[in-house]
């Protein structure tokens, strides 16, 4: 006799992951990493499980996943209870793991080093090491004093250049008073803007929120910007801006903003969470009301094609032609600042090369409506097998 399930058991429902292949003593695994990190370790699962992960979507039962890959109820009951376990399923056990690690994250008061942690901890050497990269790279010579730089949020073996150029136009600037980062959430459960209370530990100490601009936008928009704060620890966007910061101007309040990708944002304003063009407005009107001297940051990336995404061409030098053809058109939108053709090209195209950037460009411009806009610099990386390209720009706005 089959013991009745919870609902959510029943016909479970998996969350996003991000599942990576690993060899485990001669055994070929899959890697069910959750990019919101609420278990204290990873679980793993042999590849044939994958087809049964497929099928939890809410809306296949534990006997039709069982009879789709041949396999008894007990087995999928088994793998079921495992993916409850570490809360990568929706229900009551991810919602006591989420709350678990937001209570831990505002004991602590600040999201932990991620994609900076190769850096180390030897401060001199950080800092040493920023100023090589800024030495050994050309002076964009920018014509205006910048208030707004798109910049990449790979990590920096990849993308060095580009933060360097973009933090060389803004060398000889004094401190703003504040600053504001724009990141995509890519990995995260929310469908609106993301805002959190929360400062973000770097390798050059930790950075304090701008509890005064937060408040402010709060009142104005309510909690509703802070439903899915956990978000912020799976995105390195943010953090990857921080050091440089740090190394320019020393410790000035931060506020880090998650943005939708505006092919997904399909969301009205409703008493749950916001969307990106509404946010952006109330926004412009707080910083307004507060005066001072801002600097604003969207931390994105271009282009994500390649077989790694699921595309059958290879890249081949006519694949990187044809994807830069297309970013430099897109690009075109943004140093003209017509943010709506911008837009519109990229809801048009479905976002084929599948830029993480948009969002965040978008909040930039429709928030800062800039009159100036210099691309800095571009760039193209593939990794070590050439599966995979994800190309970075670099830009300057006043």
């Amino acid at each position: 006799m089959t013991t009745a399930q919870p609902e959510h058991l029943e016909h479970p429902h998996l969350r996003p992951i991000q599942p990576i292949p690993v060899n485990q003593e001669s055994t070929q695994l899959i890697l069910l990493r959750d990019p919101l990190m609420l278990a204290e370790q990873a679980t793993a699962v042999p590849p044939p499980a994958m087809q049964a992960l497929q099928m939890c979507d809410g809306q296949h039962s534990i006997d039709s996943i069982a009879s789709s890959v041949q396999q008894s109820r007990e087995v999928i009951e088994t793998l079921i209870g495992q993916l409850d376990q570490y809360g990568l399923l929706w229900g009551p056990g991810f919602k006591e793991l989420e709350t678990k690690k937001m209570q831990a994250l505002r004991e602590a008061g600040a999201f932990p080093i991620r994609g900076t942690t190769p850096m180390g901890t030897d401060v001199d050497a950080i800092q040493k090491q920023f100023n090589t990269w800024l030495d050994d790279t050309e002076d964009p010579e920018i014509e205006f004093e910048p208030t707004m730089l798109f910049t990449p949020q790979l990590e920096y073996p990849h993308t060095w250049p580009i933060f360097a150029a973009c933090w060389h136009s803004l060398r000889s600037t004094p401190a703003p008073d504040r600053v504001i980062v724009f990141s995509n959430n890519a990995h995260g459960i929310g469908d609106g803007i993301v805002l959190t209370r929360l400062g973000f530990e770097t390798p050059l100490g930790r950075m304090q929120p701008d509890t005064e601009l937060i408040e402010s936008l709060a009142t104005a928009c309510g909690d509703r910007v802070f439903a899915d704060e956990l978000d912020h620890i799976a995105n390195i966007g943010i953090e990857m801006q921080l050091p440089w910061i740090q190394h320019c101007w020393g410790d000035l309040p931060v506020t880090g903003v998650l943005v939708p990708d505006p092919i997904d944002d399909l969301i009205e304003s409703d008493d749950l969470r916001l969307d990106r063009p509404e946010f952006t407005s109330m926004l412009h009107d707080c910083l307004a009301s507060l005066g001072g001297r801002t600097l604003f940051i969207a931390a994105g990336d271009l282009s994500h094609v390649g077989p790694q995404y699921g595309e059958p061409r290879p890249l081949d030098d006519q694949r990187r032609f044809d994807v830069e053809r297309n970013d430099r058109d897109l690009l075109g939108h943004i140093l003209s600042g017509d943010v709506d053709a911008f837009l519109s090209a990229i809801s048009w195209t479905k976002n084929p090369t599948r830029w993480s950037g948009a969002g965040v460009l978008a909040a930039l411009l429709e928030t800062c409506r800039p009159e100036q806009v210099e691309l800095i610099d571009y760039r193209q990386a593939t990794n070590p097998n050439n599966t995979a390209l994800v190309s970075c720009g670099g830009l300057a706005m006043a």
